[in-house]
């Protein structure tokens, strides 16, 4: 019988793999730009709230507990943390794939084959001695222990472990990024609360004044000083002040449930500092540099992990175009009768193989794969480009929101105070007969929406200062 050597052919085979391998697409190459002004405008800080950590920068216990409360109960956050398990068995996962499979089995079966097929007809005419006749039917008995690996000889699988762990290590700061967002939710509505309640308080005292001057047009009226028309504008606006009441009210029940969707436990009555907002001072802010940015931020450092994990998904797309090379071996037993497991070396059984297997033709399925792992990479460093820009426009932004809302409020403060000067001159006025009752009306409506707008800048303030303290990447600490 003439013997066909197989090896040439594999030889060539291996040479066609080789050379088919040579024609991979070239790899679009683009670096992230990641610069930005040296300092903010009107800004000289080399120091910055950020390294602050949250508890020493929320001075308001009530505020720490709920913060506290949050971060311990906070569906969002829960979610995010088991993103971030998922990342991290992808971890091993890969891993995984590096070390060779190796696994064990034992089997048994049956098996009748027909007279008239060609295994039935070869053991028909194969000489049996007396006494060692082969069973029928024939059974089969297996222990056998086996293993792969695939050989990462053009580091595709090393490549795809680097991807998950920058991918964790993303979902890592993703998990900051969570944090701080939602320390500044807490503190933002917290505010809120807080200066609805300062607004209720300014509404109740303003009714009482209004009522003051309503028994006052009472009397007038009796004394044929005004006429009913000047009672009933009055009265409307006592009325006009209990209704808006109510309607703070209501949102003061909208947000304390806010408060406690963010706490992740249903309604209850939020504790909170009892004085008027007014009399809260903003912490002083500090912004420093914005290359300060590039490591505080949690969103930066996040996207910077997944442009890495996108370089490396194009390189791990990359040599799909290369031959992979794979070993297989398995040693055990195997016998048609129980007995004959332990006889040795009759009943063992081993293999090894290699196999080297690549693309020859038709690779469009391959070249879509690598083109659009090269179009994410690109996607992915033009959302890293845009990270840093927006984080340096919040930081921009809510430094000029500070100093505006500082000036507004000054003279804010001052027209309340000239207001409130014009409401006792009125009355005298009034009771004087030098002014009628239409001006003492427009200036007690005047005085308490100016208290009502000047509680509302206040809480503005507030909220400008817990903003920059999250753009600039403070809270995660």
């Amino acid at each position: 019988m003439h013997k066909i050597n197989i090896f040439p052919w594999l030889r060539l085979l291996a040479i066609c793999l080789v050379v088919a391998s040579c024609k991979v697409p070239s790899v679009v190459q683009k670096t992230a730009n990641k610069s930005m002004p040296i300092t903010y405008a009107g800004s000289h800080d080399t120091t910055q709230i950020a390294v602050v950590r949250w508890r020493s920068f929320f001075t308001d216990p009530c505020l720490v507990h709920l913060i506290d409360t949050a971060l311990k109960n906070n569906q969002e956050l829960q979610i995010t943390l088991q993103e971030l398990e998922i990342a991290k068995n992808d971890i091993g996962l890969r891993q995984g794939q590096l070390l060779p499979s190796v696994g064990a089995k034992i089997g048994s079966g049956l098996e009748k084959v027909g007279r008239y097929t060609s295994q039935g007809a070869g053991d028909a005419s194969t000489e049996i001695e007396p006494g060692k006749e082969m069973p029928d039917p024939l059974a089969d008995y297996t222990a056998v222990a086996y293993a792969n690996w695939e050989l990462d000889v053009w580091k595709k699988l090393h490549h795809a472990k680097k991807a998950a762990v920058n991918r964790y290590l993303a979902s890592v700061e993703g998990k900051n990024f969570v944090l701080t967002n939602l320390i500044a939710e807490v503190a933002d509505a917290y505010y809120e609360l807080r200066a609805l309640d300062s607004q209720l308080a300014l509404v109740k005292q303003n009714i009482t004044l209004q009522k003051n001057a309503l028994d006052m047009m009472r009397v007038q009226k009796e004394a044929t000083r005004v006429t009913e028309l000047a009672v009933q504008k009055f009265e409307a606006e006592v009325l006009n002040s209990q209704s808006m009441e109510y309607v703070i009210r209501q949102r003061m029940t909208e947000t304390e449930n806010k408060i406690n969707l963010l706490l992740g436990r249903f309604p209850q009555a939020i504790s909170r500092d009892t004085t008027s907002l007014l009399e809260t001072v903003p912490a002083i802010v500090h912004a420093g540099i914005p290359a300060q940015l590039l490591a505080n931020r949690p969103d930066i450092k996040e996207a910077e992990l997944a442009l890495i994990a996108a370089k490396l998904d194009v390189k791990v797309a990359r040599t799909e175009f290369y031959p992979s090379l794979s070993i297989s071996a398995a040693i055990g037993f195997q016998a048609f009768k129980p007995s004959y497991l332990v006889k040795f070396p009759e009943s063992m059984l081993y293999s090894i193989a290699g196999d080297l297997a690549g693309p020859l033709i038709n690779k469009k399925a391959i070249k879509a794969e690598f083109y659009n792992a090269n179009a994410r990479q690109l996607q992915v460093m033009y959302d890293y480009e845009r990270t840093i820009l927006h984080a340096y426009l919040e930081v921009s932004t809510q430094l000029a929101k500070i100093d505006n809302l500082d000036k507004h409020y000054a003279l804010q403060s001052k027209e309340v105070d000239a207001l409130n000067r014009s409401i006792a001159i009125s009355n005298d006025l009034f009771k004087s007969a030098r002014a009628d009752y239409f001006e003492v009306l427009m200036t007690q409506r005047d005085a308490l929406t100016t208290k009502l707008e000047l509680v509302e800048t206040k809480k503005e303030q507030l909220q400008a200062v817990t903003h920059l303290y999250r753009d600039l990447g403070g809270g995660w600490k």
